[in-house]
């Protein structure tokens, strides 16, 4: 899982002295963005803290401190809660294991409220697959068993989907714009659960088998990913467009639906294709 200082790190290097209006003078350089001193100047700190800030060898780091290390580096909200939850790590138990998730009865209650006109999933903290319909289903994975979210044993994994399966794979025309939307959100994630020893297992096997995976985790982004766009290459009913927004739930804040709506005509035609076949 991503230390304070690594993440620290990887912002400072996407950091350049022009961006800042900070004069080099022609002198060579090596690193790709700023120096230690050079941010910490900017923060308001001393150069030998945030070494040992970014080092791992400073205990805590206040939240005056962590902002002004964030408007340095020009971090987005979501970036500087990443950079939050990083800091209060040191202070967490060690990894354990929080068992298999359940959905929420509500959340149950309004997949069902929706039908089956409307595809939709829940997905757990980890992108784990906790319940469909069989819109939802036909959509993205109908080369699954319908049933296979009941079982905590053989729930589909997103992430190990998106990046593993080569059926999966092949439905997304659009994946070369998903992929580093994928990874960002597992990094946040990452961020808010850092004793999760299942979200680091998930983490390390991704890293291993997918060089894809792999690379854009090096860059060290981080999103959230809350609507946008799936552009399909679908076997059963050819190519097609939805859009997905998420719908958090205040009783299991860990779990999202996910809702998906044709965008257009033709794609329209397709869903209903779909859920009139997965019954």
């Amino acid at each position: 899982m991503e230390s304070l200082g690594v993440y620290l790190k990887s912002r400072r290097d996407r950091v350049t002295p022009a961006e800042i209006g900070l004069r080099t003078y022609g002198t060579s350089r090596r690193v790709p963005g700023l120096r230690r001193e050079e941010l910490a100047q900017l923060a308001g700190v001393s150069a030998g803290y945030y070494t040992r800030l970014e080092q791992g060898l400073a205990e805590t780091a206040s939240q005056q401190v962590l902002d002004a290390l964030a408007r340095a580096l020009r971090l987005d909200d979501v970036e500087t809660t990443h950079l939050h939850n990083l800091a209060r790590r040191s202070s967490l138990p060690k990894m354990s294991d929080p068992g298999p998730e359940e959905p929420h009865p509500r959340v149950l209650a309004l997949l069902e409220n929706l039908g089956e006109t409307v595809p939709a999933l829940v997905f757990g903290r980890r992108g784990d697959v906790l319940a469909w319909n069989h819109g939802g289903h036909s959509l993205m994975a109908e080369h699954l068993d319908f049933d296979a979210p009941k079982d905590p044993e053989r729930r589909p994994s997103l992430p190990r989907m998106f990046f593993l399966d080569p059926l999966t794979r092949e439905l997304h025309r659009n994946r070369a714009e998903l992929a580093p939307i994928h990874v960002a959100y597992l990094r946040l994630t990452a961020g808010r659960y850092p004793t999760d020893a299942r979200l680091a297992a998930l983490i390390g096997e991704l890293t291993m088998r997918s060089d894809e995976f792999a690379r854009l985790w090096a860059t060290g982004d981080v999103a959230d990913c809350t609507v946008g766009a799936l552009w399909l290459r679908h076997p059963t009913v050819g190519t097609l467009g939805v859009d997905y927004q998420v719908w958090l739930q205040p009783d299991s804040p860990d779990h999202r639906l996910e809702i998906y709506t044709p965008k257009d005509p033709g794609s329209a035609d397709a869903v209903k294709l779909l859920t009139g076949f997965d019954r």
